[in-house]
């Protein structure tokens, strides 16, 4: 592959979870304003954003496939983005207790120099465990839910509240890898 491959992003996890899979790529975080929109669903939303993500970067690189992504969590119908604060944390881990909720990632890929586009959603459903107060106040204290969408990281100690999921679990961490990898393949980008 002659093109670069950027990501629109400084999510460790992303981040992360793009060299688990071999590739070599740089990162340019995207500078948006990720305004609640009302009166969109959240996979119109995560697919809006993701858009806007790869847009703004793909103005300062040429030659290059930039991946852009965005990722909530959707439960008794509230979107649940990043907490601002410990007490939107612990509203939202209350809120999460007992129940199902879904994770929708969007991805969008695009071709700076043919301006190709493919955007995709994916939609992951996720059964956390009972919690009480407390046991949200000490995960809090760890500082780990505040960058988290929902929260809660199931991919660190966030992981003892899941009791089951369904779907892609990359999806959850915030990078659903096998519907990325089939995205990339459209513009001539393979793992092997």
């Amino acid at each position: 592959m002659d093109k670069k491959l950027v990501l629109a992003s400084s999510s460790p996890r992303r981040i992360e979870l793009l060299k688990q899979i071999g590739f070599d790529f740089e990162v340019i975080p995207a500078h948006i304003e990720e305004e609640k929109v009302i009166n969109l669903n959240p996979d119109e939303l995560v697919k809006k954003i993701a858009v806007e993500k790869v847009i703004s970067v793909s103005r300062k690189v040429r030659n290059s496939i930039v991946i852009g992504a965005d990722t909530l969590v959707y439960a008794e119908n509230k979107i649940l983005g990043k907490p601002g604060t410990e007490k939107e944390a612990l509203d939202m881990l209350l809120l999460l207790s007992n129940k199902w909720h879904k994770v929708y990632s969007g991805i969008a890929v695009l071709d700076t120099e043919t301006q190709k586009l493919i955007v995709d959603v994916e939609e992951s459903s996720v059964k956390f465990k009972g919690i009480s107060e407390k046991e949200a106040r000490n995960y809090i204290q760890t500082g780990e839910p505040m960058d988290k969408a929902g929260a809660y990281a199931i991919q660190g100690r966030g992981a003892v509240f899941i009791e089951r999921i369904e779907g892609c679990y990359y999806n959850i961490v915030g990078l659903p890898l096998f519907k990325l990898v089939k995205l990339l393949e459209q513009f001539n980008v393979y793992v092997f």
